[in-house]
């Protein structure tokens, strides 16, 4: 007898499908059955599309029966961060001045998961516009860690990461602006992807900053990520700032070959991401995760990139403009919360907003619309956008002499419920995630370890630009190597 049902992965469920062991209806109605138990607890779901589901899962059976079947994603369940648009099923972004959106039309990845017969189950918990590192902002409360009690799952998609890990959905879509993919995957122990800018489109996407935000796949294993991210990668004419490639690319293919041989990639370790505010479990963990790959064949260098400091402030002039720009369409006027007290149209914009917006999207949207503001746009913005340059430069530099770039994914492990009050403390979170989506680089997070009291912890892959297929390839290595672990006496107990 195999392993539950809810356990499998896409490899895994289609195999299944294909010898006819069980069906896609049985494995969504199995996964549907565990998030109606567990999710009152976790909070990870804001919207269960139960009979949604259930009619693509059977139409996907039929499909397969009839000898159609659409591809590795037919039939797999998936659950989406509630910033993507669903036609029919009800897109908050977690806030209350979306309560009530039911979007006309579907994102353009979320059209393509369906073209692809993936099943939807629903719609997952966030902080509220994607704006945080702990999914505590959400209007509707805060997402619980699948298994720590009392630690939050990361931020902002945080209600995708602990539906993947928790075993309600084999895997599921975030955005990442500013590490709001790699940082929960990090706290909860899955894989989570970033592409590059542009690799996916974002068309349909509830904007919060428009230079940054991208679609990346969660899931369990690195295969699964790579096979979603061929469903929904892609140039779409919707999108201004969708790619175009220049050649097929297959994600998927890569990763398997990344299974079939040892890595061989030249890795860059930059000094900036091992100092004194990592802690020294995970810089441990991260240390020996490299050790295994500089056994396996890996050239591991020291280099540079000297303008990491200035990432955090500046992603946050940059994001939070952005911010101030995206959110003044929410105005209680064609779509969202309005204001029953109002009695004239400016107090319809103040008092919409007042009630709809969280205080966490209230303070960005200050700081953005300060930093934006006359007097004040080229001493804060303007010179954000320049240094944003000189850390892409960075990267340019130092992938002229390496492959791949190393570093943790977070300096900590998932902190405590309500332990960042301070918004600042808040913000340092990402400090090793913001200059990847500052310079739109592609970027992926897998477990490497847990410390003493058994958070996970996450290694982060950063790769050139379109340059996911190298990216798995090197993950795929970088996981077998990992669960191998260490030979037996070679255990390296050096700190960072």
């Amino acid at each position: 007898m195999g392993p539950p049902l809810h356990e499998l992965g896409i490899q895994a469920l289609q195999e299944g499908y294909e010898s006819g062991a069980f069906s896609s209806l049985e494995v969504t109605l199995c996964l549907l059955d565990r998030i109606e138990r567990a999710n009152p607890e976790l909070n990870a779901f804001l919207t269960v599309s139960a009979e949604y589901a259930r009619g693509q899962a059977t139409a996907s059976d039929q499909r397969r029966h009839q000898g159609r079947s659409l591809g590795p994603m037919d039939g797999i369940p998936i659950a989406l961060k509630d910033v993507f648009l669903t036609k029919g099923i009800r897109t908050t972004a977690a806030s209350r001045i979306l309560d009530q959106f039911i979007p006309p039309h579907d994102a353009t990845v979320v059209d393509r998961l369906r073209h692809s017969g993936a099943v939807v189950l629903g719609k997952t918990n966030l902080d509220e516009f994607a704006m945080g590192s702990s999914s505590e902002n959400s209007a509707f409360g805060p997402v619980q860690h699948p298994f720590l009690e009392s630690r939050v799952p990361g931020g902002s998609s945080g209600g995708s990461a602990a539906a993947v890990a928790a075993r309600l959905a084999p895997v599921a879509l975030g955005t990442d602006t500013g590490g709001s993919i790699r940082q929960p995957a990090a706290f909860t122990g899955i894989v989570g992807l970033k592409p590059t800018y542009g690799r996916v489109s974002r068309c349909g996407v509830v904007a919060f900053a428009s230079s940054l935000d991208q679609v990346g796949p969660m899931a369990r294993n690195v295969s699964d990520v790579a096979a979603v991210l061929d469903c929904i990668a892609g140039f779409d004419p919707q999108d201004s700032t969708s790619w175009e490639p220049q050649s097929a690319d297959n994600f998927a293919a890569a990763a398997t070959l990344g299974s079939q041989r040892s890595p061989s990639f030249r890795i860059g370790l930059p000094e900036e991401y091992f100092g004194s505010g990592v802690d020294p479990e995970v810089g441990r963990a991260v240390r020996q995760a490299i050790d295994l790959l500089a056994d396996a064949g890996c050239q591991v260098s020291e280099i540079r990139l000297p303008t990491t400091e200035y990432a955090v402030a500046t992603y946050y002039l940059i994001a939070t403009a952005e911010a101030s720009s995206n959110l003044s369409r929410y105005d209680g006027v064609r779509y969202g919360h309005r204001s029953s007290q109002a009695r004239s149209l400016r107090e319809a914009y103040r008092l919409s907003r007042s009630e709809g917006f969280g205080a966490e999207v209230k303070r960005r949207i200050l700081l953005g619309t300060y930093a934006l503001s006359a007097g004040y746009y080229d001493e804060y913005y303007h010179k954000a956008a320049q240094v944003r340059r000189l850390i892409r430069q960075d990267f340019e530099t130092a992938f002229e002499h390496v492959d791949l770039i190393l570093t943790p994914t977070t300096p900590t492990t998932a902190f405590r419920l309500g332990e960042k009050q301070d918004p600042l403390q808040m913000y340092l979170a990402d400090v090793f995630t913001v200059a990847a989506s500052l310079a739109g680089l592609p970027g992926i997070s897998l477990p490497c370890g847990q410390d003493s009291e058994g958070a996970p912890i996450g290694l982060q892959m950063l790769a050139p630009w379109f340059a996911e297929e190298s990216l798995f390839e090197a993950a795929v290595g970088a996981e077998l190597l990992l669960e191998k672990g260490p030979p037996p006496g070679d255990q390296n107990e050096g700190a960072v």
